[in-house]
C-alpha cells in the first residue's frame, strides 16, 4: 500500500532550488572548453560579412585570412546599392537595377515584383498628397499600366492594390492603421529585405546569416536551461544579430 500523499502547508509547492548552479567564471570556462577550428570561425564570418552586404571588409578579411568564396564579392556592392534605392523610395532605379544584376529575378518571382510595383506606386501617392494640389493623374496612370492586369489575374494582389488606393480617399495625417502603415518606411525595409534575400538565393548563397542562426539557437537553449531551473549568466541577445 502506498505512503498517503503529505498535507498541510507547502505540501503542493514546487522547488525553485536550482538544479545547478554556475558563477561567470564557471560558466566561460565551459564555454571555453568547446573548440571551434580557425577554418570554421573564418568561415562564418565571412558568410556573415557577405550577406549583411560589407563589401570592402569582406575583400579585406577574404585576403588577410586567406580564403575565397564562392560569390563574386563585387556583386555584394550592387545588392547593397539596390537596398539603398528602395529604403531612399527610388523604386524604379531598384527596379532597373535589380534587371541589370539578374534579368530572370522578378520574372520569375511575381510575388516580389507586384511588392515592388506597389511599392512604387506607394512613393507616388506620397508625392502627390504632399500637396493640397498634388496630381493624381501619375497615380492612375501607373496603377492602370503596371498593377491592373497583375491584380486581376491575383486575388491577392487585387486585395493589396485596392486596399493602397484607398490611400487617395483619406487624408495622410488621419489614416487608419491598416492604411498608414503602407506609408510607414518600414515598409521600405520589408520589402528591401525580401529582395535581398531573393537576390542571395539566386546566386546559390543561404538567405540568412549563419550567425543569426546561431543567435537564435543560443536564446533558444538558455530557455530550456532556466526551464530546468540552471542558474547561469545570460547573454544579452537584445542587440546582437
Amino acid at each position: 500500500m502506498s505512503a498517503p500523499a503529505p498535507i498541510g502547508p507547502g505540501a503542493n509547492n514546487v522547488s525553485t532550488t536550482p538544479m545547478a548552479s554556475y558563477s561567470r567564471e564557471q560558466w566561460e570556462s565551459k564555454l571555453d572548453s568547446v573548440k571551434v577550428s580557425k577554418a570554421n570561425l573564418n568561415a562564418l564570418v565571412m558568410n556573415y560579412l557577405i550577406i549583411e552586404g560589407y563589401q570592402s571588409a569582406a575583400l579585406k578579411f577574404a585576403q588577410e585570412a586567406n580564403i575565397s568564396s564562392s560569390v563574386a564579392l563585387d556583386s555584394i556592392d550592387d545588392r547593397m546599392q539596390i537596398r539603398a534605392a528602395i529604403h531612399a523610395g527610388a523604386i524604379q532605379e531598384a527596379i532597373e537595377r535589380i534587371n541589370d544584376l539578374n534579368p530572370e529575378l522578378l520574372d520569375t518571382n511575381p510575388e516580389l515584383h507586384f511588392s515592388l510595383l506597389r511599392l512604387q506606386l506607394i512613393e507616388l501617392i506620397r508625392n502627390c498628397t504632399a500637396s493640397p494640389n498634388g496630381d493624381i493623374q501619375p497615380v492612375l496612370s501607373f496603377a492602370t499600366t503596371h498593377l491592373a492586369s497583375r491584380a486581376q489575374r491575383n486575388p491577392v494582389f487585387l486585395t493589396d492594390l485596392e486596399r493602397t488606393m484607398a490611400l487617395l480617399c483619406f487624408p495622410q495625417d488621419n489614416l487608419a492603421p491598416q492604411l498608414a502603415e503602407l506609408m510607414d518606411p518600414s515598409l521600405r525595409r520589408q520589402v528591401a529585405a525580401r529582395v535581398n534575400e531573393a537576390i542571395l538565393e539566386a546566386q546559390g548563397v543561404m538567405r540568412e546569416a549563419k550567425m543569426r542562426g546561431l543567435v537564435r539557437l543560443w536564446g533558444w537553449a538558455e530557455n530550456a536551461l532556466r526551464q530546468e531551473k540552471v542558474d547561469f549568466p545570460s547573454l544579452d541577445l537584445k542587440n546582437i544579430a
